[in-house]
């Protein structure tokens, strides 16, 4: 049986702490809270703490049109309303949440295995 690395193909997470996450390729740390999806889209995500979540910022992960949203809260587990989750739930896009680090390696594992996921990080 020959065994070989595994390769990673798509956008991953090469790097992670608190407060940031740097993208497998790039130089720079990422500082403020992102979407990074295994579709290779890395946008910002306008949304500086928890507290300011709305149902816009759902909106914009609905629209990427994955089968999971794993959403980063933070340096801290806590889980959104549901009336903010509702574009998701029309779309029957899933939602998991966990703390950002936690994310972070989820999003490495389901991106490697070619599933459509997006990672949204909250850096606070």
């Amino acid at each position: 049986m020959k065994i070989k690395p595994d390769v990673i193909t798509v956008q991953s997470i090469q790097g992670y702490g608190p407060g940031w996450v740097q993208v497998a390729g790039q130089d720079d740390r990422i500082t403020r809270s992102v979407i990074i999806s295994s579709g290779g889209e890395r946008l910002d995500w306008l949304c500086d703490a928890f507290e300011d979540l709305r149902a816009e910022h759902f909106e914009q992960l609905a629209q990427l049109q994955t089968e999971l949203v794993i959403f980063g809260s933070g340096s801290r587990l806590r889980f959104v309303a549901p009336a903010l989750t509702q574009a998701l739930i029309r779309r029957q896009i899933g939602l998991e949440t966990m703390d950002t680090q936690a994310a972070c390696r989820t999003y490495n594992i389901l991106a490697g295995e070619g599933r459509n996921v997006a990672a949204a990080l909250l850096m606070r």
